[in-house]
């Protein structure tokens, strides 16, 4: 039997074909692998940390039931994201409610140009930062603005800033082109821009 310290060396997707032949510890390493960031994707995605428990625990469970679909080779790390993404936006249809995002989250990735987090793309264009209230209140309006989005819009705008994934693991996921994911992050924070600049702030004269 291969000791978990020599599994915790193979890739995903090596950890995927040696549990289909039979090594089952190799699941278990899967799963500690993402524990800490699809959980930390999903609490962000659903603002609810016992909701995404949940929905964590639901989505490696679609993944053991799916296992036998698995081809040798495919990325792992997309087809995982896309399925705990399908499962949390069926728990908040069940629950009947939208995600609340974090709005302060910066993206890891640095590959296609740094991205600052969200609330920094947005006021780069406009005044110093003001006071804690204020930021409170622009993060509000950032927040609505977000909901606002079309699902198709906020959903590539979560993958890209808080999740850090790249364009192309985006295009993988969501089965469009990669031209597409950034013509879709950029009309999202065009409609985002253009809310920002339309709604008034309380603070302001």
């Amino acid at each position: 039997m291969e000791l978990p310290d020599t599994l915790t060396s193979c890739s995903d997707e090596d950890l995927l074909i040696r549990y289909r032949k039979g090594q089952t510890e190799a699941f278990g390493v899967l799963v500690r692998r993402y524990e800490r960031e699809l959980y930390g994707y999903l609490r962000r995605y659903l603002g609810d940390a016992n909701l995404a428990e949940d929905v964590f625990q639901n989505t490696f469970l679609q993944l053991y039931t799916k296992i036998k679909q698995y081809e040798a080779g495919r990325p792992v790390r997309p087809w995982l994201y896309t399925i705990a993404t399908h499962q949390a936006i069926d728990a908040l249809r069940r629950n009947g409610r939208h995600q609340a995002l974090s709005l302060d989250q910066h993206r890891q990735e640095a590959g296609d140009g740094e991205l600052h987090s969200l609330m920094e793309t947005l006021e780069s264009s406009g005044p110093s930062p003001l006071d804690l209230a204020q930021g409170e209140e622009r993060r509000d309006r950032v927040r609505a603005s977000v909901d606002r989005l079309p699902d198709f819009l906020r959903q590539v705008l979560i993958l890209a800033y808080y999740q850090g994934l790249k364009y192309r693991e985006i295009a993988d996921m969501l089965g469009i082109p990669v031209g597409t994911v950034k013509s879709r992050l950029h009309a999202a924070l065009v409609k985002l821009q253009e809310a920002w600049s339309a709604t008034p702030s309380m603070y302001e004269a």
